[in-house]
């Protein structure tokens, strides 16, 4: 590697969403990483302005695609799409991430806003509802400090280890979980008021619908009883609530209507545009922005692309050859794009197959806008430092613009201030122009003059043909959590599946998985904080997604990494 003299970087106590802190990738991994220095065209190395040659011829071609990973969140990296747009090429919709939590917020709130983190800190209890906070969001402990907490997870994460009480329910069966709450809760007012009279005005119908539920058997499946229902419930009743929600819950088929359940959840207990209360879940990050970077081309699915339909292939900041479900598929389809173009920070199985590889700047090496995630904080990206190594997407943008001679393409300059143009601003402080102090305090939808609109109507086929018949004990529900020294499969590799002790597997001793996608060769590390009838896989393993499904969300486009069952054989 190159000696690149990387900048001494520390966190900021005055930021309001970091305290200080900085991510552990930023502390040492980032700087160990194994980055792509030179440019290469069908393997060998040659310079940069060769290999962009290369990349004008390959975009010649009668069609092309260009599927983009969320690399380091900057607003830059969209400015591809421009060129995308001139050239008449493809986009990718859906996402790998939180695309069908986002559907189910939608068909209830009729539009995602985020909660504020203060008023996570006014809140009484929180609930932690398949989400590792210690590993994905350690920024906010801060923020639940003195807070009564309660975790629903099929994991005993390290945060459900010191939590009031865990609910360490079955996988898939969160729906069932939030609607049965929602049951218990509604009872509850009937008893006090003689009706539902006078509550929300679709709560007798949505009564009738969560009512339809037998209740003792999906108890049980869900792996829970009445009396446990009865003390989450203590939890919730006469206090401000704030449910934390992970993309975990929503990793299946019925993801959206796993957030739709626990909005309606929220709404029967009158969380939404009150004071300490509400659902925290993974915002829009471009609500109330116009981006200039929105092409209009036309768009292929993000989760079962078929790469080979294509002339040549642009991979921008992603790994689609490991990241992307049914992997064994996806390589073979990569393996037939004529032209496959890698545009990137540092080597990886995708970036190995590419015919042309272009190594990309660091967000310390260019100018840049980072949207909120998770909060309503926009940060400015300064370059701080100078290299040799690499492009940015802008001037990897502009070089084939000019190749082409087409125009409209602003400058850097322009874009940056397009977009922190459009935040607020508080003490220094860019803000997202979506924020409210206080989301949905006037009601739902766009303009805040809707009511909530609850489920009633969802029937999650694969729960009833599975919720009666006797439990599977030779197969294991598969879950790909993220892992707190890796950023998905960047940095830090992993070649362990974990599994309880009970199951009886030996530490350290190899075992082969098996899904109806493939199978996988991984040793054991035994895990007590498991239920007997899940493993955890981290989604920065090798091989992983051999194992997982090619199959879209019913709603939101999302990808099913979870909804995928297992069996493991000795080697």
């Amino acid at each position: 590697m190159k000696d690149v003299a990387f900048p001494h970087i520390s966190g900021d106590v005055g930021h309001p969403a970091g305290n200080g802190a900085l991510c552990t990738l930023l502390n040492k991994s980032i700087h160990d990483a194994s980055r792509i220095e030179n440019a290469r065209v069908n393997g060998e190395e040659v310079s940069l302005d060769k290999a962009m040659e290369a990349v004008y011829d390959a975009f010649k071609k009668e069609s092309s695609l260009l599927w983009r990973g969320s690399g380091n969140m900057g607003v830059m990296q969209e400015v591809t799409n421009l060129f995308m747009e001139k050239i008449e090429g493809t986009l990718t919709k859906g996402s790998l991430c939180d695309g069908a939590g986002d559907a189910g917020i939608v068909e209830g709130r009729g539009v995602n806003k985020g909660l504020p983190l203060e008023q996570i800190q006014k809140a009484d209890t929180v609930v932690i509802w398949g989400r590792n906070v210690t590993v994905t969001n350690a920024h906010m402990m801060p923020f639940l400090e003195g807070k009564k907490i309660v975790v629903i997870d099929p994991v005993k994460t390290a945060i459900a280890k010191k939590a009031d009480h865990h609910l360490q329910l079955q996988p898939r069966t969160d729906y069932y979980v939030a609607n049965l709450l929602a049951r218990f809760i509604l009872m509850e007012k009937s008893k006090d008021i003689g009706s539902l009279d006078g509550l929300l005005p679709v709560d007798e119908d949505f009564y009738d619908f969560v009512r339809e539920h037998r209740l003792e058997p999906i108890l049980e499946y869900c792996g829970t009883d009445v009396v446990e229902m009865g003390m989450v419930l203590t939890y919730l009743s006469n206090q401000k609530v704030v449910f934390l929600v992970g993309t975990g819950v929503q990793k299946y088929t019925s993801g959206a209507d796993v957030l739709h359940a626990i909005d309606s959840l929220a709404a029967i207990l009158g969380l939404f545009g009150n004071e300490g209360c509400g659902v925290h879940y993974l915002s829009y990050s471009k609500l109330g922005f116009v981006n200039p970077f929105d092409a209009q081309c036309k768009k292929v699915s993000k989760v079962v692309t078929n790469f080979s339909e294509f002339d040549t292939v642009l991979i921008q900041g992603g790994n689609p050859a490991e990241s992307m479900p049914d992997s064994r598929r996806v390589c073979e389809e990569l393996d037939r794009v004529e032209n496959l173009i890698y545009f990137g920070l540092y080597e990886n199985e995708t970036s190995r197959r590419a015919k042309i590889v272009i190594p990309a700047k660091t967000f310390f090496e260019k100018e840049d806008v980072r949207l909120s995630y998770g909060h309503q904080y926009v940060e400015k990206m300064n370059k701080v430092m100078d290299t040799d190594i690499g492009i940015s997407e802008y001037d990897f943008t502009k070089r084939l613009f000019e190749a082409f001679g087409f125009r409209g393409l602003e400058s850097e300059t322009y874009y940056i201030d397009a977009w922190l143009a459009q935040c607020n601003k508080k003490d220094e402080q860019y803000i997202s122009p979506s924020y409210e102090a206080l989301p949905y305090e006037a009601g739902f939808g766009e303009d805040g003059d809707e009511v909530f609109q609850f489920d009633e109507a969802y029937e999650d086929k694969l729960m009833v043909s599975k919720c009666f018949q006797k439990v599977e004990v030779d197969r294991f529900w598969l879950l790909s959590t993220k892992a707190n020294k890796s950023l998905n499969t960047q940095f830090k590799r992993n070649n362990t599946v974990q599994i309880h002790p009970e199951s009886g597997y030996l530490k350290d001793e190899k075992v082969l998985l098996r899904s109806e996608f493939g199978e996988l060769e991984l040793e054991v590390v035994l895990n007590e904080d498991l239920r007997t009838d899940c493993v955890v896989v981290t989604n920065n393993t090798l091989g992983l997604n051999i194992l997982t499904p090619s199959i879209i969300s019913e709603k939101g486009e999302n990808a099913c990494y979870q909804e995928v069952k297992i069996t493991i054989e000795k080697i």
